[in-house]
């Protein structure tokens, strides 16, 4: 698309960037702070800020470790994925299949041949962790577990991670399947853009079939969204090898922090070193909200589409993260627009939104479309065109 194109649009959205006043990270490391270790009991943590993706804490976090039911947060992230996109609805019910009823560990029952929501299905994931419910949806979304792992495996490259793999979508043992903190950190942060998540990860009990004599009652096994004021989710792990394990996140005021523990020996150890980060996160920094998910950022006039103009919107939550007792900057942002073809979808990227403290860069978000966007019929090019011809007169 010819720059002239975008031209008015950008530089009115540059001119309103250019009143926002906001607070920028500072930067710098504290020496006392390097020494730091708030998950003591675990083999590898991280504790990160979601909208800034800022690493708070970092212990041993790329090291290769089994994940157990935290791979679960990429089967939820696939699954909100396709509800996003209308391919999946939350009233629509599934059948089970005698693979996904056979399943062993943490499950919530379900007998071959039977029909569950899909809601119902997402609350037997993320409260009581069900292999069961991640296998059903899994073969309603991909066909197999087997096609749905390598979806799974897809978006971790899409995701720029070098060291995940899935073997399945359960998080059972299994041979070559493992990840990182870090790499549960992102996928996390991945998985919060879909806000109505936490609709289901916050949910401390729950029933299935309510009222029917197969009633069966959900306990979250994530305790600390009970105990943990602002804690919504979001996964829990535990197998033999990969001992107790947890990717939780929670949210005071507009500041969300993501925090993953790995390997910890007692649920104890574990919610006690997750406390531990969450405390510092809060106590240590704040945020300030620029933009939230869908918030529209400018407008795109497409001569050559269908809809001549469409939203351009945030693709997530996009903040500024600074250390508490420091004066803050002003900050700068700018719109970075892509050259555009048509037709484009609900969703795709079509520029970026930069972030800048002074000279230095502090983020960069993508920027996407509202609405699907179709190629413009030769009779709207047409009836467009005779316009033009009209107000030149």
């Amino acid at each position: 698309m010819k720059k002239n194109v975008f031209l008015i649009s950008m530089v009115m959205t540059l001119l309103w960037f250019s009143s926002l006043s906001v607070f920028a990270a500072e930067k710098g490391t504290d020496k006392s702070k390097e020494s730091l270790d708030l998950a003591p009991d675990a083999k590898s943590a991280i504790l990160i800020e979601r909208d800034t993706g800022k690493i708070l804490f970092d212990k041993n976090s790329q090291e290769e470790l089994p994940p157990a039911s935290m791979t679960k947060i990429m089967t939820l992230l696939l699954i909100m994925e396709e509800l996003d996109r209308g391919n999946l609805k939350l009233d629509e019910r599934i059948r089970v299949s005698e693979n996904a009823a056979s399943m062993g560990g943490s499950q919530i029952f379900l007998e071959a041949g039977e029909e569950m929501t899909v809601n119902d299905l997402l609350k037997g994931i993320s409260i009581a962790s069900g292999n069961d419910a991640s296998v059903a949806l899994a073969e309603r979304i991909a066909g197999s577990e087997e096609a749905f792992v390598q979806k799974m495996n897809k978006k971790v490259k899409d995701l720029g991670l070098k060291n995940t793999h899935f073997n399945n979508c359960t998080g059972l043992p299994a041979d070559d399947h493992y990840s990182t903190a870090h790499d549960m950190s992102v996928m996390a942060k991945e998985l919060l853009k879909y806000e109505k998540i936490t609709d289901y990860t916050s949910l401390y009990e729950d029933y299935l079939r309510k009222g029917t004599e197969d009633e069966f009652w959900l306990v979250n096994t994530n305790k600390l969204v009970k105990f943990y004021p602002g804690v919504d989710g979001l996964k829990t792990g535990y197998t033999n090898e990969a001992k107790y394990c947890l990717t939780a996140t929670a949210k005071k005021n507009d500041m969300r922090a993501i925090a993953v523990v790995m390997g910890t020996k007692t649920t104890k150890e574990r919610n006690a070193n997750v406390t531990n980060m969450l405390d510092y996160a809060f106590n240590q920094f704040s945020t300030k909200k620029l933009f939230k998910k869908g918030q529209p950022i400018t407008t795109l006039k497409l001569l050559k589409a269908e809809d001549g103009k469409v939203d351009v919107v945030a693709s997530e939550s996009i903040s500024t993260l600074y250390e508490k007792g420091k004066e803050p900057k002003n900050i700068a942002t700018s719109v970075q627009m892509d050259d555009i073809n048509l037709p484009l979808k609900k969703g795709d990227k079509v520029g970026t939104l930069v972030v800048k403290d002074g000279k230095k860069v502090l983020s960069k978000t993508p920027l996407t479309v509202n609405k699907d966007v179709k190629q413009a019929s030769f009779f709207t090019l047409f009836k467009r065109s005779l316009g033009e011809l009209t107000k030149s007169r």
